[in-house]
């Protein structure tokens, strides 16, 4: 016997279907299951997961001659049903698709919490004659508005052209570059439960006032305009699909980016996995392994493929000046105005492993400075910093990443290290562009620490202000503030604050300083700062 939600009123505890009275078959988005997983020390564990998504096992249609053929009239398997599912109390870069048989059919399911149906407002007509024309007209002009605004977020996919000389089926979508997310308003924060805090900026929005014939609307009316009722066309469902599935180089609505539609990137000798949603092409979601030139970042979606492009490449260092040299290491400045398909591809590959940011429809308003680590084979990408030409918020990085195989080998602060080099050419004083995500600022902050407490302890006078602080280091006077805060340096003496270090903290900094191996010296460095003319910083006109 299968058992079926019952429902629940408002405040009650979600249903629980026991184990062995419910089938694969009806496990549905949202549900939270015990699903199997490789434990720390490679044995099998159960653990809690919720269903974000279900699709039938996808075929891939390059390696068609090896896959079995299906047989349509079958029943259907666990193995060919796959979920998508992010573990409970698990960071949401380990979200992946599992197979059907890992599901643990014989604990308890836990079904979602149904969703209570907005009530209407009451609208009590007008009694004052001659109003009722004018409330009817403004009504069909919001519902034009709304109308408008719907079209325009979702959009619509069409007949693509190729990408990087390769002809494949795409959406035509305008160059992408990183940018932060800004939040919605409240009334679609409301409406959207499953978002995680933070909303993407919508930029299909419509200017109404643009918009054709204008109206006269009274703005004396006593009872306020009724809202404009949703649109019978229009499912949210339905766009968040199409959006899923489609080659839309921008995001408008965060839940897309809930399913990653990459497995896996072979880039050079390195195998990585994908941590989250990047609008690549539809053709090339959930390939196996999708296959990246590690010199021009253009991607392919089957070896051979790969291996025909890396006869024909002749790219082997990031296509811009190389502005910095010291050991191995090398730094290269490249204008997205001139190189927009490498930095569209880079901003594509970056998507993977962040997640706090959403791509956006230009790049040539950024400056990209791409470190680089050299060999005999060339100039292989370990990470890099993007940075507004113009930053009307004094930000000196826009978006920051070191590939997650080049981890943990101290290029993140070596980024974050130039990225302060280069204010201080300026003359001025930068922070990066909010919000971090969680490694970023980890990363800020053991950096911010490292510098300010190693700027202290190397004066000479033993007394610097921090307005002192933050002139010598570019650090702004806000993050310099906030790292003496977080480290509890300040204390009260003689009726004034005084900056102290204890010795914990110098014992911290002694061990810090020992693991970080790698500076970057700033006689090495060969740049100034460039200018643009007033033509050059206008993008997009």
């Amino acid at each position: 016997m299968v058992s079926t939600p019952a429902p629940v009123s408002d405040g009650a505890p979600p249903p629980v279907s026991p184990g062995g009275t419910y089938a694969l078959t009806t496990v549905s988005v949202g549900c939270k299951i015990y699903i199997q997983r490789p434990g720390p020390h490679g044995q099998q564990e159960e653990r809690l997961a919720e269903i974000l998504s279900i699709r039938d096992k996808p075929v891939n249609p390059y390696a068609r001659r090896n896959q079995p053929v299906k047989d349509e009239d079958s029943p259907t398997k666990s193995e060919d049903r796959e979920f998508f599912v992010h573990w409970e109390s698990f960071n949401k870069r380990l979200d992946e698709w599992v197979s059907g048989s890992r599901l643990v059919l014989s604990r308890d399911l836990e079904w979602p919490r149904p969703k209570t149906a907005a009530i209407p407002k009451k609208v009590t007509p007008s009694k004052a004659p001659g109003k009722v024309p004018r409330l009817q007209g403004s009504q069909s002009l919001l519902k034009k508005a709304t109308s408008n605004a719907a079209m325009a977020a979702s959009p619509t996919p069409g007949p693509s052209t190729p990408l990087f000389g390769e002809e494949y089926p795409s959406s035509p979508s305008p160059a992408p570059s990183l940018k932060r997310k800004l939040p919605h308003d409240e009334e679609e924060e409301e409406e959207e439960e499953d978002a995680e805090g933070e909303d993407v900026d919508a930029e299909g929005e419509m200017d109404v006032d643009g918009e054709g014939e204008v109206e006269t609307f009274d703005l004396n009316l006593r009872e306020p305009i009724p809202e404009a009722p949703p649109l019978s066309s229009f499912s949210k469902e339905q766009e968040i699909e199409k959006l899923r599935t489609s080659g839309s180089m921008t995001q408008s609505i965060s839940e897309i980016a809930r399913v990653k539609n990459l497995n896996r990137l072979q880039i050079g000798k390195h195998e990585v996995d994908a941590w989250y949603f990047s609008p690549y092409p539809k053709e090339y979601a959930h390939l196996p392994v999708l296959y990246i030139c590690e010199f021009c970042l253009s991607f392919f979606p089957s070896p051979m493929m790969f291996s025909r492009h890396r006869q024909r490449c002749t790219m082997l260092h990031p296509p811009g000046n190389e502005i910095y040299r010291h050991e191995d290491i090398s730094f290269y400045e490249i204008d997205g105005k001139r190189q927009l398909t490498w930095c569209r591809n880079l901003s594509l590959l970056s998507k993977c492993f962040l997640d706090h940011k959403t791509l956006y429809y230009d790049v040539t308003p950024f400056m990209y400075y791409v470190m680089a680590k050299r060999d005999s084979a060339g100039c292989h990408i370990i990470g890099y910093f993007s940075k507004e030409k113009e930053s009307a918020e004094n930000y000196n990085v826009a978006c920051i990443l070191a590939l997650p195989q080049h981890q943990r080998h101290g290029y993140g602060k070596l980024l974050i290290e130039f990225s302060y080099e280069l204010s201080k050419k300026e003359g001025k004083l930068g922070s990066p562009e909010k919000p971090l995500s969680d490694l970023g600022l980890l990363g800020y902050r053991a950096y911010w620490a490292e510098t300010i407490i190693e700027l202290l302890i190397n004066t000479p006078d033993g007394e610097l202000s921090i307005d002192d602080i933050a002139q010598k280091t570019s650090i702004t006077h806000a993050d310099v503030m906030n790292t003496c805060i977080t480290l509890q340096l300040f204390k009260h003496y003689k009726g004034q604050h005084i900056i102290c270090l204890n010795n914990t903290v110098l014992e911290k900094h002694q061990k810090s300083k020992i693991k970080r191996k790698r500076r970057i010296l700033p006689e090495h460095l060969k740049w100034k700062p460039p200018v643009f003319t007033r033509d050059q910083l206008r993008f997009g006109f």
